[in-house]
């Protein structure tokens, strides 16, 4: 079967909604807030997301191991089709469909994780308040010097799922979403950081867990990504009642 662009977004619910977690950022993409910025491509019941809401395009294509094999071959049809330079997520085995027509730089292998004992996070002291548009200064500011590169989009303080601790009025810790969809019942969180001088005494975690409670009132999976050599952070979200529930690895791709 051929590769086509699939516009069906209950078609695209439909086959990405037999592993929520897995697919949470696609799930979550197929929101209003979004849609407008993805292009998809379905072979069978194989999917591809294209991103295009951020400076690099960003290549999404995740499956169980049993279905490895079909994804590798819709990316091999898909190739020749994308940019020329884009950002990639891919499960284990599906970057060879890819090899032949991209050079690929690993960035590391990384964890999806998924909130999957509630009471461990329940047991922690939530901190922090909701940001808004207003804190956006103050936002970037904490950005640039504590997690610079980070993927980041200001529209997502428009969810209300940004959770701020400040202290002595100075914001020093955040944490906040990827992808907020109560449509879909998923989310990610993601942007979570603090502010060097004020590491070690326990905010991030706190943000984090006021974030997760807040995300609870309204979806069914809260997920999060994070690379599998940060043991730091997976000592965080396992405290939190995260758990790992697939691999993946991301690539900086460049047409051959």
């Amino acid at each position: 079967m051929p590769v086509r662009a699939e516009h069906d977004r209950a078609v695209l619910a439909a086959l990405l909604g037999r592993d929520p977690v897995l697919h949470a950022y696609q799930l979550g993409d197929l929101d209003d807030f979004f849609w407008p910025y993805t292009s998809w491509f379905r072979r069978d019941e194989e999917v591809a997301l294209l991103y295009h809401g951020a400076e690099t395009p960003t290549l999404l294509a995740l499956a169980a191991p049993a279905r490895v094999r079909r994804l590798a071959a819709l990316l091999g049809q898909l190739a020749p089709v994308l940019p020329a330079r884009l950002w990639a997520h891919l499960s284990p085995g599906v970057e060879s469909g890819l090899a032949g027509a991209f050079r690929m730089d690993a960035a590391g292998p990384h964890h999806r994780m998924a909130l999957t004992d509630p009471a461990r996070l329940d047991a922690v002291v939530a901190a922090g308040t909701v940001l808004h548009a207003g804190d956006l200064p103050a936002l970037r500011r904490l950005y640039e010097v504590a997690y610079p590169g980070n993927w980041f989009d200001a529209r997502m303080l428009d969810t209300g799922q940004y959770v701020g601790v400040r202290d002595g009025g100075e914001l020093v810790a955040v944490a906040g979403v990827h992808v907020f969809s109560p449509a879909y019942s998923v989310a990610a969180l993601g942007n979570v950081t603090t502010h060097p001088r004020a590491r070690g005494r326990g905010l991030a975690g706190a943000a984090v867990a006021a974030v997760c409670r807040r995300l609870r009132e309204h979806v069914a999976h809260v997920t999060l990504n994070v690379k599998a050599d940060n043991v730091a952070a997976l000592r965080l979200y396992g405290r939190l009642g995260f758990t790992r529930v697939a691999d993946y690895g991301e690539y900086a791709l460049r047409a051959r």
